[in-house]
């Protein structure tokens, strides 16, 4: 038993990941009514959500803390890749509709009872309340957009503080990053796997092939073309060696998890590998798991035109290219968490004058593929957290 032990310990985490998948697809199929398996997928990522407010506040306000006066940072350049990165996925998204349009059957579609926005405007309400919300109903709320202004606002104010307060905010940001080492993440994988086979099968997703082929391309292409491409451009080098490293490290762990907040811990141990500025990454990483959402705005546009062109309505690049806009920005709203982005639909919808029980039910033709399309779009999402941040400061090194 030590033995098997220690070789275990000794095997990368990406491969221990990949044994959890087979073995967690093999007892799905095997044993589907042993539900107590699909439990540690469950704990594992339940687990990650409940720590991880608490984690986010604990490093930003650490970092900001620590910084002086004139210190560099890369993080101006960080935000506007995270929000071209988005725009750009989105208008990827409205390219792909014009080559592959897609009719759905939304009589078929069960509509959800969730409440979505009723407009832009809503969205933009909503996110100024939740960056005020109260900072410890935001700790147990997740609200991470409130986690994240309170905590810049308190770093910001320990700056003066005396060096002693400044050792204690750094002992708890020390402490709580040692609680979500991920030495667990391939059992609860294997229990996330286990959930999904045995609840779904493989073949409850054929009536939805194209409109899955069509999201799971397009978020493909952005993850392998267009990124690379930003990236190049910044960096002025081969970028694949830094993309694949983040898909790799990065997007098969938020495949399974499905939540970018869940995914912060796994992000900020590659940027350490990596050799990133902690002062940087510390604040972009819990950043870019709220605003940078590629993924979601290609979810949103995709799913939007699908019932744009259900319903017959003609649509000009103009007016796409406004709605690639609107995404971009409601995109920045979506949560954390698995489904985020598909309450966010009815706001696109609206643009063309669809009626709310229409949009709903087009959420519910997403729901209905977010076994796939939310896994593959938190992988995209989190895996552009790292390769942004460290772009962002491979392009300095650049020109210094």
């Amino acid at each position: 038993m030590k033995r098997f032990i220690s070789a275990w310990n000794r095997t990368s985490l990406i491969k221990r990941i990949a044994i959890g998948v087979v073995i967690g697809a093999i007892l799905g199929l095997l044993i589907p009514k042993i539900t107590v398996i699909g439990l540690l997928g469950d704990m594992f990522v339940g687990g990650l959500k409940a720590i991880a407010p608490l984690l986010v506040s604990a490093l930003v306000a650490n970092a900001l803390s620590q910084t002086r006066e004139g210190q560099q940072s890369n993080m101006k350049t960080v935000i506007v890749l995270y929000l071209f990165g988005t725009f750009a996925a989105a208008l990827t998204a409205v390219i792909s509709h014009y080559i592959f349009p897609i009719s759905l059957k939304l009589g078929a579609a069960s509509a959800t009872k969730a409440a979505a926005p009723q407009g832009i405007g809503e969205v933009f309400k909503d996110l100024m309340l939740k960056m005020v919300d109260n900072p410890i109903n935001a700790l147990s709320q997740a609200n991470y957009i409130g986690v994240l202004v309170w905590s810049v606002v308190f770093g910001f104010a320990m700056r003066t503080a005396s060096e002693h307060t400044k050792e204690l905010l750094h002992t708890l940001a020390e402490v709580t990053s040692q609680i979500v080492r991920i030495n667990l993440a391939p059992f609860g994988i294997l229990g996330l796997v286990f959930d999904t086979i045995s609840k779904n099968g493989v073949g409850v997703l054929a009536d939805y092939g194209v409109l899955i082929l069509v999201l799971v391309g397009t978020m493909t292409f952005v993850a392998l073309v267009i990124n690379p491409i930003i990236a190049f451009v910044m960096m002025g080098k081969n970028p694949f060696p830094l993309v694949f490293r983040c898909l790799k490290d990065s997007g098969i762990t938020a495949f399974f998890t499905r939540s970018s907040a869940a995914n912060i811990p796994v992000n900020l141990q590659l940027c350490e590998d990596l050799g990133l500025n902690p002062d940087t990454y510390l604040v972009s990483i819990p950043l870019g798991s709220t605003i940078n959402m590629a993924g979601a705005a290609v979810t949103i546009n995709v799913l939007t035109l699908a019932a744009v062109t259900t319903l017959g309505i003609e649509v000009d690049f103009a007016t796409a290219f406004i709605l690639s806009v609107v995404s971009t920005i409601s995109a920045c709203g979506a949560s954390g968490i698995a489904g985020g982005s598909l309450l966010l639909v009815p706001v696109a919808c609206s643009l063309f004058g669809i009626s709310n029980d229409l949009a709903m039910q087009v959420v519910g033709v997403g729901f209905i593929v977010g076994v796939i399309q939310d896994s593959c779009e938190t992988a995209l999402n989190s895996s552009t957290d790292v390769l942004f941040t460290a772009v962002a400061e491979k392009s300095r090194w650049k020109k210094s």
